[in-house]
């Protein structure tokens, strides 16, 4: 193992953690091939598999389960020494790690570029998860900063609210709720619900909106999708429990409409999340404060309908 790269223990742990070379190899920016390649350098460099395949799924041996905790260690080392240099650097030059939850990406690479152009030569890690996914990419250090509505209630986390984060029912524009003043909760149960998938922040989301009536919405699909959720209401499939600032562009065109239902819009808030005994490099802090002290004001002026 002396001869192990941080390169092939990164591709590895990421291997690992998705249980999935093509999601590992999509994370990273590689091809699939390249992937197996650095996987397999490693199972030659160790002398043992650190995967098997049972059927179409692919699971940690014994050694790759004791090689993953190593492997984060060892990265988690690196990424120590990195934050530690970039403190020397300040903001310009430093390299800015920040994940969201995926209702954000309809209006955070806006913020990004609003941020970065204040400037120089800042470097950009940015990822997108649901909110399972970004839990474990922050229990793994795998990034500075977390953007997400429902934030960790654990006490080594720091979470600060800087936005509003507005929920909505939609429907079709042809849909017989459309136009309705006052729309009871009993009335809205006898719809057909197109909702995200369980452990995400919208749904999440959903059981604080409706409560112990959760269980009686008349789901007929769960899909993982905010962009494939509007398309089968769009097509009338059913209506939908929404961010709001996913929906501005279908708003605009008509081809989405917000019911008036009691209760609606659910307020929520948008939080940037760290581990408390985080290092923040400071293009990280700056970062932080930009979207404390003006996110709200540009998430209003990019998600307007």
């Amino acid at each position: 193992m002396k001869h192990a790269t941080l390169r092939q223990l990164k591709v590895f742990e990421a291997v690992a953690r998705r249980l999935s070379f093509s999601r590992a190899a999509e994370e990273l920016h590689l091809t699939q091939p390249a992937v197996s390649t650095q996987v397999k350098k490693l199972e030659d460099l160790s002398g043992v598999a650190l995967f098997e395949q049972l059927g179409k799924k692919i699971y940690l041996t014994a050694a790759g389960a004791e090689l993953l905790d190593i492997s984060r260690a060892i990265i988690a080392q690196f990424d120590a020494a990195e934050s530690a240099m970039t403190q020397f650097k300040g903001v310009a030059g430093g390299k800015l790690n920040v994940a969201v939850i995926s209702a954000g990406d309809y209006f955070f690479p806006r913020l990004l570029v609003e941020f970065i152009g204040r400037h120089e030569d800042v470097a950009l890690n940015f990822t997108v998860h649901n909110r399972e996914e970004l839990l474990a990419h922050m229990a793994a250090n795998l990034t500075d900063l977390a953007v997400m509505v429902r934030p960790p209630q654990e006490a080594d986390m720091v979470a600060e609210a800087f936005a509003p984060h507005p929920y909505v029912i939609v429907a079709p524009p042809g849909h017989a709720l459309v136009g309705v003043a006052d729309i009871r909760m009993d009335r809205l149960l006898r719809e057909p619900f197109i909702v995200r998938e369980r452990g995400s922040d919208t749904w999440h989301s959903m059981q604080d909106a409706f409560g112990a009536r959760i269980d009686r919405l008349n789901i007929a699909m769960q899909i993982k999708s905010t962009e494939t959720i509007k398309q089968a209401v769009m097509a009338g499939m059913g209506i939908g429990f929404l961010s709001a600032h996913t929906i501005a562009q279908e708003l605009r065109a008509g081809s989405l409409k917000t019911l008036d239902v009691r209760g609606f819009p659910l307020m929520l808030n948008w939080y940037v999340v760290h581990r408390r005994q985080k290092r923040l490099p400071p293009v990280a802090q700056a970062f932080k404060e930009f979207l404390l002290t003006e996110g709200r004001q540009w998430i209003e002026r990019y998600t307007q309908a």
